[in-house]
């Protein structure tokens, strides 16, 4: 049985929070009480920690984070960092060794500026949205399994970016994906009350329309407490974009199923960029990777390649089983 299998079976498929088209599932668990870890934002906000550019020329795939704080940092996959010569989120999850400085691999998502604002990045308070994650996961599987690097397809993620933004009309001068939040502020505000972490939980697995987008599990419920707002706008934003499908509700046994899934999908493992081992998922139906230190699973994420789809510039999806509301209404299919 591998560690990911290992570790989801011991979680529990809690009864799932639903508003509009998007539902959570929490994951149930003993996690640990302590994570020995501090989260990114807290790390920022203490001033322990400090995410600049590589060099003062600067490298899109690359930032540097010096740690001087007394615990290791946990940044999350999709976590977005704004500021220096632009945006950025990172391309998987990355505990950062105490009192080091590491360089950490990041996809931009604002094409166009490349000038610095600001001499360090700052928390954006928010991760990508989730068929963004998705795509990135797949893509920086791939560039693990073939050049033993932790790249995107940058320029995937950039049009990907812009035909999102061009469908939810969130217009940036910079094709920045922060316009997108923007723009749904008070439609994303209502998902974020909707939702809250409850006793037990350990991570939290959405569905959209009535399909699975994926799900994010970590060691410690005090760690998904802090994260969960973040998770669910990645999620909302993807379900704002959907519009309603009539009827489709949370379906308990597709989670079940995607659970099943996860487990049984093989691991291919890779030295971590900071502590411990970078594991990707190897699925034709499944997207994603975990990382384990100190024997622990520290953090999986994990996406339904079939419900995240590629987008070509017209904003149509290829190979999609969410077919979009608006869309439908309109007649395009």
């Amino acid at each position: 049985m591998s560690v990911v299998a290992e570790s989801l079976s011991k979680v529990i498929l809690g009864a799932p929070q639903t508003h509009r088209n998007l539902s959570l599932f929490p994951l149930l668990g003993d996690g640990i009480a302590e994570p020995g870890y501090v989260l990114l934002d807290a790390a920022l906000a203490q001033g322990c920690a400090r995410v600049t550019e590589v060099s003062e020329a600067g490298s899109v795939p690359e930032l540097g984070l010096d740690n001087g704080c007394d615990l290791p940092v946990l940044l999350l996959d999709g976590e977005e960092l704004i500021g220096a010569k632009q945006n950025r989120i990172l391309n998987l999850s990355v505990l950062a060794p105490a009192g080091k400085r590491i360089v950490i691999p990041v996809s931009c998502v604002e094409a166009g500026r490349w000038h610095a604002e600001s001499a360090a990045f700052r928390s954006a308070g928010r991760a990508h949205y989730a068929g963004g994650r998705a795509r990135k996961a797949a893509q920086v599987s791939e560039s693990l399994r073939n050049y033993g690097s932790r790249r995107s397809d940058q320029s995937a993620v950039w049009a990907d970016i812009s035909a999102k933004s061009a469908r939810m009309d969130a217009a940036s001068p910079t094709g920045a994906a922060a316009a997108l939040y923007d723009t749904h502020r008070a439609s994303l505000d209502e998902y974020l009350s909707a939702f809250a972490p409850v006793p037990a939980q350990l991570g939290a697995l959405f569905t959209l329309n009535g399909q699975v987008l994926g799900l994010d599990l970590f060691d410690s419920a005090q760690t998904l407490t802090a994260l969960l707002p973040k998770l669910v706008e990645s999620s909302a934003l993807d379900a704002v974009d959907a519009g309603q499908a009539d009827g489709a509700t949370g379906d308990r046994a597709a989670a079940q199923r995607f659970l099943d899934m996860v487990a049984a999908a093989q691991l291919q493992r890779f030295p971590a960029i900071g502590e411990g081992e970078d594991l990707r998922l190897v699925s034709p139906a499944v997207a994603g990777g975990a990382l384990m230190a100190e024997a622990r699973l520290v953090h999986l994420c994990a996406f339904a390649t079939a419900t995240a789809p590629a987008e070509d510039a017209n904003g149509e999806t290829r190979g999609s089983r969410i077919a979009r509301a608006s869309q439908r209404r309109s007649g395009r299919q």
